[in-house]
């Protein structure tokens, strides 16, 4: 038996019949147009992705540049109050409770903001929000209690702004 190796589809001359070639040349031009529709959409894709990052990165800049903005407005009318309170030239009492007043309006604007006083008195000292200034002798409180508090301290959402200072107790 003799093998042959020419191609059966192929013409006398040695080139490929036309039969073969054009289901070839049309699988070639359909793969050729997915191709093209592949790379359409991912560029289509890539484009929406740097649109995405440049919003996001927009819109943690105005966050940003604005994150205080409804603290602001609320600290606006506590000056307000406090010029009000130096232009009147009141008595003593108008004045603090003026003071009172505004004390109030500061209170609401921090709590809104989310700043919570930290005021440990009597509490177990905790390194971790509080700052011994002083540890005193005490027969009366247990070891390790603050008896006083110098300076309140501060959280904004949960995290420390800053201690409170404080005395201490510890045993006589």
């Amino acid at each position: 038996m003799t093998v042959s190796n020419e191609n059966p589809a192929a013409e006398p001359n040695g080139a490929p019949a036309q039969d073969a070639v054009n289901p070839l040349q049309a699988a070639l031009n359909e793969a050729e147009a997915r191709a093209a529709d592949s790379k359409d959409m991912y560029m289509r894709a890539l484009a929406e992705l740097d649109n995405v990052r440049k919003r996001a990165a927009r819109d943690i800049e105005q966050a940003h540049k604005f994150a205080v903005d409804r603290f602001a407005n609320d600290l606006i009318g506590v000056k307000d109050s406090l010029e009000l309170g130096l232009a009147a030239g009141a008595s003593i009492e108008a004045l603090k409770s003026g003071t009172e007043a505004t004390l109030k309006l500061l209170t609401k604007a921090f709590e809104r903001a989310g700043l919570a006083e930290l005021e440990p008195q009597g509490e177990v000292f905790n390194p971790e929000l509080h700052e011994a200034m002083v540890t005193q002798p005490s027969s009366e409180h247990e070891p390790n209690t603050v008896l006083q508090v110098i300076q309140k301290g501060y959280q904004l959402n949960g995290r420390l702004l800053r201690p409170a200072r404080v005395i201490v107790a510890r045993e006589p």
